[in-house]
């Protein structure tokens, strides 16, 4: 399989922005909470009772978000 090169922004991700992408993550139960903490961190947890990470602000949001997108896709099996 080829890698395929990662698009690349023309701006940083936003609050706003950062925000969706957790509250899609958590709707569609990829993590079980992601909060953003007054300093603009925001506090994720992947399942009731397991650790909560800290991210340092909406890019590792977004990146997160990616990663997860990326693993799903991976092994989904692709219909043609």
């Amino acid at each position: 399989m080829i890698p395929r090169p990662t698009p690349t922004r023309s701006s940083e991700p936003t609050t706003a922005e950062a925000g969706v992408w957790a509250d899609v993550l958590v709707r569609r139960r990829l993590l079980h909470a992601a909060v953003l903490a007054p300093t603009g961190q925001w506090l994720v947890q992947d399942q009731p009772g397991g650790p909560v990470r800290v991210l340092t602000g909406p890019t590792d949001v977004v990146e997160l978000a990616a990663t997860i997108q990326h693993r799903i896709r991976s092994t989904r099996p692709e219909f043609r």
